[in-house]
């Protein structure tokens, strides 16, 4: 298999789905497969190890607070712990912010009253940068731009409450043209001066600011005290192919390597929001348990994994290209594609032993018909189960289901 092939197919199959379909996140895909990771070693605290560490404690201690730049785990190398203990497994699906906030919302709820579905990741700042309800925060009306997507917050969440959703607050990061136009100081900004995008149109701010993380943590202590019991972060990464332009864009940085300021940002917002009872989770690229570390774009898939109480890796297999886990076309065999990539993801993450998070991986409740007609099948029941019961036999037993429009396929048992 030509695995750099497989990345390029990858990326464009995001193309109208998940997590940024933009072709511009073709050159990101690209750099991982063919940039080796870098191996940090300026810390001695275990949240700081090499990828093949297992240390902690069987009792963790959690810590109460953290600045930017600061470990997530105690000053004497323990764990922090799960601040849910006693969360339910969760099984979930994708809400947009106006989804949450219109009539759809009704059809959403009685598809989990009446199955075993448990859980709803909704948008609470968007892919644009969005912060999606009006909030009274004026440090975030002064760094965001917040909408009425969700017309009433506090009425969505006593309506979750009711029908007994466990609630899950989706953030954006480091994707954000909202603030890098209103804060180009806080962005990549072109020799010209203007602000830079990729080729879709967007701006991302930077990771290397700190004033950045603390925004967005901000918007996650909001979200945690509106009552959402996990926070789940997204594009935690710099902008793709960031390599071929960082010595070019005039931004503020550190003689840090990416991948630490990625991970470090992490530790930081483990740190800041275990006090306040909601768990952390970050989305990530499937691929990123197959192949090396990203360098040029930050993520190294164990780093972030071990600080971090739920990884979701994205493993739709319409993102995965002929010859993956030794199947010709992986988004007509989901049960083998989704069986492959969670192997290789124990094989990256066991390692960790007591820092392992929970393994939630994204999987795919819409058809891929930009592959080719002989390369994709339409998604419906047999699909979607295979893919859980893949999970299952992988002893992975927690999933989210993604569908861009929010529509998913009825009839399903969730508990194959």
């Amino acid at each position: 298999m030509n695995i750099t092939w497989a990345l390029l197919m990858m990326a464009l199959g995001g193309v109208g789905v998940p997590h940024g379909g933009h072709d511009s996140d073709v050159t990101a895909a690209l750099q991982s497969a063919t940039n080796p990771p870098i191996v940090a070693e300026h810390s001695s605290n275990p949240n700081g190890a090499s990828p093949n560490a297992t240390g902690g404690t069987t009792s963790p201690t959690p810590v109460t607070s953290a600045s930017p730049g600061t470990e997530a785990g105690g000053t004497d190398g323990t764990i922090l712990a799960d601040p849910q203990p006693d969360a339910p497994k969760v099984k979930g699906i994708y809400v947009t912010a106006y989804s949450a906030g219109g009539a759809r919302m009704e059809t959403l709820l009685n598809l989990l009253d009446k199955t075993e579905l448990n859980s709803m990741v909704i948008d609470i700042k968007d892919d644009a940068g969005y912060i999606t309800y009006k909030t009274d925060n004026a440090e975030l009306q002064k760094l965001g731009h917040p909408q009425p997507f969700i017309g009433d917050i506090n009425k969505l969440m006593t309506r979750l409450k009711e029908h007994d959703v466990y609630p899950i607050a989706r953030i954006v990061v480091f994707k954000d043209s909202v603030l890098a136009k209103k804060k180009p100081e806080m962005s990549f900004v072109n020799t010209n001066g203007t602000v830079w995008s990729n080729k879709g149109g967007d701006s991302f701010v930077n990771p290397y600011n700190e004033d950045v993380w603390k925004y967005n943590v901000d918007i996650a202590k909001e979200a945690a005290k509106l009552g959402f019991k996990e926070i789940q972060f997204d594009y935690v990464r710099f902008p793709e192919g960031f390599e071929k332009r960082a010595d070019t864009l005039k931004y503020t940085k550190n003689d840090r390597p990416r991948v630490e300021i990625i991970g470090d940002f992490v530790k930081y917002a483990k740190a800041e929001l275990n006090p306040l009872g909601v768990r952390v989770s970050v989305d990530i690229f499937g691929y990123a348990a197959s192949v090396p570390a990203a360098e040029g774009i930050g993520q190294d898939f164990v780093k972030i994994s071990k600080n971090v109480d739920v990884i979701s890796p994205m493993v739709y297999p319409s993102h995965y290209s002929t010859g993956w886990f030794d199947v010709k076309d992986p988004d007509k065999d989901p049960y083998a594609t989704i069986k492959g990539s969670m192997v290789d993801t124990h094989k990256k993450l066991d390692p960790l032993g007591s820092y392992k998070p929970i393994i939630r991986p994204w999987i795919q409740d819409f058809t891929a018909s930009w592959l080719g007609s002989a390369h994709y099948v339409k998604y419906g029941k047999t699909q979607v189960e295979d893919q859980i019961r893949a999970l299952k036999d992988e002893k992975v037993d927690e999933f989210l289901l993604w569908n861009a429009n929010n529509r998913y396929t009825s009839g399903v048992d969730y508990e194959k």
